[in-house]
């Protein structure tokens, strides 16, 4: 049965906003929670713009499902992450000058350095998982690096989703859902969970929730977007009966 990830960040940048101690991301994760979330995704970046050290240390301590850790490669973080035992971290790309994640993580250009943090993450029982691009070299580097998820960035869809007015029959559409479509094969022909993420909202969802084999999507930003209008429990359960209904349908 696929499940759903919320990424909690943006209520993060809500509080730091005003330096202040509101709205707090724990309150955050136990409403998701109770909306039907199957996970809490929080991504630690190393300047801190939104989620920070205690945050992680609150909601690995209360949050009762599963916590994934969103990284970079750093020893900094690795020591974050083996301390704080999240039952996943996922290995992002990070830049300073970056609004979101923008891209995958290019592992063929460093797979000697990732294949020792996946080990490192490993060893201190945490599942590891990496953010890439639908492409087939960045999906064969994975599974030599060691990790055991693919998460396939789904953003080049969303995007064109978008531009073509909402349109799932655009040759645009088609073709970037066909790239995650491919991906998602790769990952799980060889022998790794297909999740995917980013860019995903109440109407692009659907056909990415449908794909075969699909495990986990991470979606953050639609979700506390439509939880200032309804709240985050009902946000949470309007994107979980959207995916449950693709899936099944498929």
């Amino acid at each position: 049965m696929i499940e759903l990830g919320v990424n909690i960040d943006h209520v993060a940048t809500l509080r730091q906003a005003r330096r202040t101690w509101e709205p707090d991301p724990v309150w955050a994760g136990v409403e998701a929670h109770l909306g039907g979330a199957d996970g809490i995704t929080i991504h630690l970046r190393e300047d801190r713009r939104h989620i920070n050290d205690d945050d992680v240390r609150r909601l690995r301590e209360l949050t009762q499902v599963k916590l994934n850790l969103e990284m970079a490669a750093t020893d900094e973080m690795v020591d974050i992450a083996c301390r704080t035992k999240p039952e996943m971290a996922m290995l992002v790309p990070e830049g300073r000058h970056e609004v979101t994640t923008e891209g995958g993580l290019d592992i063929v250009a460093q797979e000697a350095r990732l294949k020792d943090v996946i080990a490192r993450l490993a060893d201190a029982g945490i599942v590891t998982s990496v953010f890439i691009d639908a492409e087939i070299e960045q999906i064969e580097a994975a599974e030599r690096i060691g990790a055991r998820v693919c998460e396939i960035h789904t953003g080049p869809y969303a995007h064109a989703f978008h531009a073509a007015g909402r349109d799932t029959e655009s040759p645009a559409v088609l073709a970037e859902f066909a790239k995650v479509r491919d991906a998602g094969e790769a990952v799980r022909r060889l022998g790794m969970r297909f999740n995917a993420g980013h860019a995903l909202n109440y109407y692009n969802v659907g056909p990415i929730a449908r794909l075969h084999g699909i495990r986990e999507l991470h979606i953050g930003h639609a979700i506390v977007s439509r939880a200032v209008f309804v709240g985050l429990r009902q946000a949470v359960a309007e994107m979980k009966r959207l995916m449950r209904e693709a899936a099944q349908a498929a």
